[in-house]
Formats: structure tokens, C-alpha cells, sequence
């Protein structure tokens, strides 16, 4: 692994960024001899969301649609609740 002072990498950034890009090495940035951060390539970008690697792999094991609890079991739909959007 490659590593380089702050100040250096400052100075020669763009540089620095070209050999990344060239070589796909990583380089650990220094400070005060202390690793502070690492540059690495990009990955490349397929175009795709990422969303899209999940695909497939959810499995739909019931009823989705109806609610997961009968309407009695709703506070909102209990007798007494003071809930204004109950019809009385």
C-alpha cells in the first residue's frame, strides 16, 4: 500500500488522482505520520440503480394487501375512542 504525507498530497493532488485512476491502487494519506484517509479508484457505474441488486431476492410469504390486524384491534375503531373520523 501506498502512502503519502498531507502536504504532499496537496501539493501533487491532481497528479495523485491520475496514478489512482492509471494504476487502481489505493493510497493512505498521512497526517502528522497518522493515516487519515485512503484514495482508491471509482467504481465504475453500470447505469443502474442499486436497487436493482436486489432483484429477485425478496420472497412474498402472505396476503400484502389487507391490513396485518383485524379493524377491532385499531384503537381508532374501538367504542369510546375519541377518534373523529369514526362513524358514531
Amino acid at each position: 500500500m501506498v502512502t503519502i504525507n498531507a502536504s504532499d498530497f496537496k501539493a501533487r493532488c491532481l497528479a495523485i488522482l491520475d496514478e489512482v485512476k492509471r494504476t487502481g491502487e489505493t493510497i493512505t494519506i498521512l497526517k502528522r505520520g497518522r493515516p487519515v484517509a485512503q484514495l482508491g479508484p471509482a467504481r465504475e457505474d453500470t447505469g443502474e440503480y442499486p436497487q436493482q441488486t436486489l432483484r429477485g431476492s425478496a420472497r412474498i410469504v402472505g396476503d400484502i394487501l389487507s391490513p396485518p390486524l383485524p379493524a377491532d384491534a385499531w384503537e381508532a375503531t374501538r367504542a369510546g375512542s375519541p377518534c373523529p373520523l369514526r362513524d358514531e
